[in-house]
């Protein structure tokens, strides 16, 4: 009954919408994604060492300008998902079809023996605009990050750096009040619902700029933790120059949370050729000095700002290339200094034609047993994406 109401919620907005002229806006794309997956260790309970999934990806952006200073937003995902890991990991479902966010926007419509189609709303707001106000009610993209892998300022939406087919990145259910005290400088406060304390936040963020850098500060309540957080952005001789901090502190002396403070610095550049370098460092303190544990990329584990890595530090470098101005090839690794594993990513994108894209990637991991990256594996996917 809830995901029945939310569709026909869905559809009188964009039937009313649809009423007038010119007030509305719909687009989005579709996806094929085949991915091979080659274990290091079989997984248990299967009955073979290699395991495939197609994915036909499907996004809906629908934007209403009802007012001058009113717009909704309801954006959604759906997935139909196939191949021999739902056949042999029958618990993958489950995985796929959670929803961490006050409300339970995730559902599963349809389902087969081997296949399920699984959808989310992952943008539902409302969005107020008067003057130097701004405030955005519902499920809403809150980003606070600057770097481009590692985001400590990213409280509210922490995102993983091997999801790179989920452009969009997570939402939140919140309430944002933004006020823009100038042309380069703005305050926000964002109050994130739960039905507990440890599920609840209250954080705000100040932006300015000086000396041609853009600053932020942060501060608040983020589930368990109080946090304090600083993050820049500018240039050194051409080259961006980017940071993020961000110190976390129980907010009760019998809590199970831990102090931590999570730090990652990066920079980027792009040579007269076109050649275009990144590399980043992340630095944990409640990270592991030796054998960090097994990432599962497979469990889909509720990331977050103060776990963005389980080791102390990570190393970070990519470079990439437009062989043609319809072809570019991009190489990325990332380095865990303290147990030696490591991840290596190819990646080869090509424009079939407008609005038609066709990419092949790859993430290969490496490393000893209960290293960070040694039992995970390698993955080679294959993407076809029209955008419409």
């Amino acid at each position: 009954m809830k995901h029945l109401i939310l569709f026909l919620i869905s559809f009188v907005v964009v039937y009313s919408a649809s009423a007038q002229e010119k007030n509305w806006s719909l687009n989005g794309y579709v996806k094929e994604l085949f991915m091979y997956y080659h274990p290091e260790q079989q997984l248990p309970g299967t009955d073979t060492r290699d395991l495939t999934t197609n994915t036909i990806h499907n996004r809906l952006n629908f934007k209403w300008y009802a007012s001058d200073q009113v717009t909704a937003v309801v954006e959604m995902r759906n997935r139909l998902l196939t191949g021999s890991l739902i056949k042999e990991f029958p618990d993958y479902q489950a995985v796929i079809d959670q929803d961490n966010g006050f409300l339970d926007l995730s559902f599963v419509p349809i389902e087969g023996q081997h296949w399920f189609l699984h959808s989310v709303f992952d943008r539902a707001y409302l969005d107020w605009t008067s003057g130097n106000w701004q405030v955005r009610l519902g499920r809403q993209r809150v980003n606070w990050g600057i770097n481009l892998v590692w985001n400590p300022n990213d409280v509210f939406n922490s995102f993983s750096y091997f999801d790179f087919d989920y452009e969009e990145r997570p939402g939140t259910d919140a309430i944002r009040i933004q006020y823009y005290t100038g042309l380069t400088s703005s305050a926000e406060l964002v109050y994130q619902f739960g039905e507990t304390a440890n599920e609840m936040a209250l954080a705000g963020l100040y932006r300015f700029s000086r000396w041609s850098y853009d600053f932020q500060l942060m501060s608040g309540w983020v589930g368990p933790d109080y946090v304090f957080g600083a993050g820049w952005a500018g240039d050194i001789e051409g080259a961006g120059f980017r940071g993020e901090i961000t110190h976390f502190t129980p907010r009760e002396n019998d809590s199970t949370s831990e102090k931590a403070t999570v730090a990652s610095i990066s920079a980027d550049y792009t040579f007269p050729n076109s050649l275009y370098i990144h590399s980043s460092v992340l630095y944990n303190s409640h990270g592991k000095k030796g054998n960090a544990g097994s990432l599962n990329l497979l469990l889909n584990d509720n990331l977050s700002a103060k776990y963005l890595s389980f080791a102390q530090y990570a190393l970070f470098g990519q470079c990439s290339y437009p062989v043609t101005p319809l072809f570019s090839a991009s190489l990325s690794g990332i380095i865990n200094p303290n147990d030696g594993s490591w991840y290596f990513g190819p990646s080869l994108s090509y424009s079939l034609h407008n609005n038609l894209e066709l990419m092949t990637t790859g993430q290969l991991f490496f490393g000893k047993d209960r290293s960070e990256y040694g039992d995970i594996g390698q993955l080679l996917f294959a993407r076809l994406k029209w955008s419409f």
